[in-house]
């Protein structure tokens, strides 16, 4: 078989390949026509951020059997397509996690002794010892924003500074950041307590734009505000401004909303109290071999075995397993989705109940699917089929499975209960048909929905008037409704609403919904399609 290594990689990646058999080409910098006119030869490709695995380069790509990211960002792979087509889509989600921490670290001691521009000052041939004074980072608070795998390091590593360390989490249960040694706090609290503060989110829905201008009027004027994480989170022209206006005392970006970032891009590069990378919270030897010997031998073991390792768009079953369950998982993935975007407080325990002939397969998959499926929201990429049980694991979250031959209502059916910080909710799917998911009850509404695509889930009282109202105010802005599915309680007045939208809607859209009379909840939710 032949694997193509269109980006850098580590060349003990390419020789663990060549070692376990496989013809290897590395071809670096392809413009996407020339990747298109060659895809169809190779059996594997090796990717890291340059390579756009499109529609087109996936519609070309006849042979191709799997797709390594090495490293965890996937964004320029089209997995829907990839999935279409059959192909494997793989990363290595933990190849460079103490890599990245130690970025944010390493960024927090330059801003806190002015090392980067005390460099450039002597470089121009000055010695301004006063003007670069710096402070102590002892006893000092840190505020991390997201605890989860690289957040828990920097903890760890502030702590061994002997900072105090805060966190601001709101998918992580209290327990769990106890054990850290790190006290829970709210977003607003974080910011008026910490002298740092450091983020550690993937760029989702609810993070854009998540350190806003109101957080940073919050912060002390002395605060150092640190992002190794995601561009976007943190709103640019706010983040210039409170610079600017001396809000806050300093901060250090390693990623930016529009990359590569240049002058001509963001003003943020103009001021002293600013000091930047080139996105380099993955960039060391030891990351990138690591990540590079991870992709090498998973993509071989699957070429040359049919072993599956960290695939996010499919688990490690074998075809007769998939054939019988095949349909189970994707439901079970889009209910895990709808779940997290619904759901309010930390998840401690899931139950999950397999009614009928469910109950005598092999349902270890369905779970892990529903698994993966729930953290995905808020982790994107960090999550697939081999790790979403650690990850359970890892946050305290106990899961259990049941199984019962009798069903009332279904051939097959799954009953779902989440239990939360603030409450539960009970989901129930089945599959009608060879392969059409339904959510046939959420909690007490009974309804028969599709749990996929753009969705405006609405929560309203059991009048006239009110679904052609909403029909009317989300078709004033252009959004088609391609599917309603309404559950009612009689007993309490109250209905449950699902639109299957063309497109999501945007807050501004949302609020209108809101406005409605009788309208009492409406969310924009983001599952993935079919």
């Amino acid at each position: 078989m032949k694997v193509l290594i269109s980006d850098n990689l580590a060349p003990i990646g390419a020789q663990i390949l060549k070692d376990a058999g496989l013809e290897v080409d590395i071809n670096t910098g392809l413009p996407p026509e020339e990747l298109k006119k060659i895809i169809s030869a190779y059996d594997g490709l090796v990717i890291r951020s340059a390579t756009k695995v499109t529609e087109e380069i996936i519609a070309a790509a006849d042979n191709l059997k799997v797709v390594g990211r090495a490293g965890i960002g996937l964004d320029n792979v089209n997995i829907p397509e990839a999935s279409k087509k059959g192909i494997i889509v793989m990363n290595a989600p933990d190849g460079n996690a103490t890599t990245a921490a130690e970025h944010a670290i390493a960024m927090m001691m330059s801003l806190t002794r002015n090392i980067p521009q005390a460099t450039a000052s002597m470089k121009d041939g000055k010695w301004e010892k006063k003007k670069f004074s710096g402070r102590e980072v002892t006893g000092k608070t840190l505020g991390i924003v997201g605890i989860g795998r690289i957040g828990a390091i920097v903890s760890d590593r502030a702590k061994g500074l002997r900072m105090k360390v805060i966190a601001f989490d709101p998918h992580m249960p209290k327990d769990i950041v106890d054990k850290l040694g790190v006290e829970l706090v709210s977003l607003d609290e974080l910011c008026k307590r910490s002298d740092y503060i450091s983020v550690h989110v993937p760029f989702l829905k609810e993070t854009d734009k998540l350190i806003s201008a109101e957080k940073f009027k919050l912060m002390k004027p002395t605060a150092y505000f640190i992002d190794c994480a995601r561009g976007g989170v943190v709103d640019e022209v706010a983040l210039f401004d409170a610079l600017k206006n001396k809000t806050i005392a300093g901060a250090a970006l390693d990623v930016f909303e529009v990359e590569p970032t240049t002058k001509e891009n963001t003003p943020l590069l103009s001021l002293d109290n600013f000091i930047c990378t080139p996105h380099l919270g993955a960039s060391t030897a030891e990351a990138q071999e690591n990540v590079a010997i991870a992709i090498a031998e998973q993509m071989a073991d699957y070429l040359n075995n049919g072993s599956i390792t960290n695939a996010v768009n499919v688990p490690s079953v074998s075809a007769e397993v998939m054939k019988q369950v095949g349909p189970y998982l994707t439901l079970m993935d889009r209910l895990g989705s709808f779940h997290m975007q619904i759901a309010k407080g930390g998840i401690e325990e899931i139950n999950i109940d397999y009614v009928g002939d469910l109950a005598s397969v092999n349902v270890t998959p369905i779970t892990v699917s529903f698994l993966k499926g729930l953290f995905t929201p808020i982790l994107k990429e960090a999550v697939n089929f081999i790790n979403a049980p650690m990850i359970a694991k890892d946050r305290g979250i106990k899961v259990t499975e049941s199984k019962t031959n009798d069903s009332d209502d279904f051939t097959n059916m799954i009953k779902v209960a989440v239990k939360t910080t603030e409450g539960e909710n009970v989901l129930v799917g089945t599959v009608f048909g060879k392969n059409e998911p339904r959510l046939v009850r959420l909690n007490t509404f009974r309804m028969e929905a599709l749990p996929a695509g753009p969705l405006l889930y609405v929560h309203n009282e059991d009048v006239p008037g009110v679904i052609g109202a909403l029909g009317t105010a989300i078709g004033k802005f252009g959004v088609n409704i391609r599917n309603m599915t309404v559950g009612a309680e009689a007993e309490r007045g109250q209905n449950v609403i699902l639109l299957n939208t063309d497109r999501l809607l945007s807050d501004e859209e949302l609020e209108a919904v809101r406005k409605i009379d009788n309208v009492s909840q409406a969310m924009a939710l983001e599952v993935p399609t079919l």
